[in-house]
């Protein structure tokens, strides 16, 4: 490609967004940045700390057991305060937690801090995507998601090699860096961000005055476990997050097994990072319209197989090999995923909704750990990957058969799901405040004659 198609492509791939996605983009990559807590929690319990690595992943887990909690928490806080008022408070708590957490020396306190900070820190991420999908138009959903996935891989891996140096000198300067660096996202927030939750849509009744229309009943999380199809998709975010969490959990401990050092798989999932920075964009426009049902299938696919081939590997750079295909899969699947929710997701319920799928995330990260070390410890590495391909295999035939006879956008929107609206809808463009866009927002009607 010459230089001036580079330069169209790029352009084509951040025009037509509204501004105030912008100003969540800028807010998602200045708190991954700050990503210390996450990456390095082991290494400080066990290094600095001295604790034993029993000890340590007590810690992991409650740290990630907090995340579970917080999801359905800050789903209903999402749709019911608002995603404005979420975001403030998850991101100015965990500035709070995390600076906290570098101060506690007992080990009862630090289990209850970091309990503390994997709740509070999970809890932006309903409010963040379900603001994402109220400003951003339909078709430029899969693009937006894919903007912010590649920022959040930008944020982690520039943080990633810098937090590291800082380790060097002073674990509790990453905390508080941390703290810093969310405490921003916060102040950000605040001043550039319009709070975007749409109104409830109202239909045909007798409200006070026995005439008009009234509100729909608002989604609950009872509404969320009722609809079969979303479920299922959550269900299968559950088996793809099973696989991709093997790069960070079966990978480095097979390849320790295997002889590798630890700078090598270093090496071999810096990859993952690299590809995804590189390619997440351009990948992104190819996908951008086309078919999610193949693409997820696809995606579920290259994942499983992917890693199944681990099996296979024997140099390092076949496992970086094994690396490369299933960042594709990632690649592919995380926006394309990100855009079904938000596709079967209620207009006034996508925070509960939103949350609901966090979870599944969530969850998996306590799973996946468990799995790793029992499959690795009682049968063997080539176990663990070949239930990888199992896994994949099966989350791909789950996808072909939820996402028959998938409604388009408009009916999406429309609320063709439980918890949506019938009857005609009638399109309003509704002012983002402070953005100098406006985003077309459906508000139901009385049914046409």
């Amino acid at each position: 490609m010459s230089v001036e198609s580079l330069r169209r492509a790029a352009r084509e791939s951040v025009s037509g967004l509204p501004r105030a996605f912008w100003w969540l983009w800028a807010s998602t990559l200045v708190n991954r940045l700050g990503a210390f807590v996450a990456t390095f929690m082991t290494l400080y319990l066990t290094l600095d700390r001295g604790y034993s690595a029993t000890f340590a992943g007590l810690v992991v887990a409650l740290h990630g057991l907090g995340g579970v909690i917080s999801s359905l928490v800050a789903g209903v806080m999402t749709d019911r305060l608002g995603r404005r008022p979420t975001l403030l408070v998850a991101q100015a708590s965990t500035a709070f937690s995390v600076a906290l957490l570098g101060f506690m020396e007992r080990p009862a306190a630090i289990a209850a801090v970091a309990l503390l900070v994997g709740m509070t820190s999970n809890a932006s991420r309903p409010a963040v995507s379900a603001m994402m999908a109220d400003i951003v138009r339909p078709e430029d959903r899969v693009r937006a998601f894919a903007l912010n996935y590649w920022a959040i891989n930008l944020g982690f891996g520039i943080s990633a090699a810098v937090a590291g140096l800082v380790a060097q000198y002073s674990y509790l300067a990453g905390f508080l860096g941390e703290a810093a660096l969310t405490l921003a996202c916060a102040v950000l927030v605040y001043a550039k961000l319009p709070e975007s939750r749409p109104e409830r849509a109202r239909r045909p009744g007798s409200d006070a005055d026995g005439k008009g229309f009234v509100p729909e009943p608002e989604v609950r999380l009872g509404t969320v476990l009722r609809d079969g199809r979303f479920m299922g998709v959550v269900g299968l975010s559950f088996v793809i997050s099973l696989i991709f969490m093997q790069g960070s959990v079966g990978l480095p401990a097979a390849m320790g097994a295997a002889g590798f050092s630890p700078a090598e798989y270093g090496l071999v999932i810096a990859v993952n990072g690299l590809l995804i920075v590189i390619l997440q964009i351009p990948v992104t426009r190819f996908i951008e319209h086309r078919d999610p049902r193949k693409l997820l299938v696809v995606s579920a696919l290259l994942a499983g197989y992917g890693f199944a081939m681990t099996a296979f590997a024997g140099p390092l750079w076949a496992y970086a090999l094994t690396v490369c295909v299933w960042t594709l899969a990632e690649i592919v699947n995380s926006p394309t995923q990100m855009g079904l929710v938000v596709r079967l997701s209620p207009v006034h319920g996508r925070g509960r909704y939103q949350g609901m799928y966090t979870m599944s995330w969530a969850v998996a990260s306590l799973v996946a750990p468990l799995m790793a070390g029992i499959v690795l410890d009682r049968l063997g590495a080539h176990w663990l990957w070949g239930s990888t391909g199992v896994l994949g295999t099966v989350a791909a035939a789950g996808y072909w058969l939820l996402m028959r006879n998938l409604p388009d956008d408009a009916d999406a929107e429309s609320g063709g799901g439980p918890g949506g609206r019938a009857g005609a809808v009638e399109t309003v463009a509704v002012e983002v405040a402070g953005t100098g866009t406006a985003g077309a927002k459906p508000v139901a009607t009385a049914p046409a004659a």
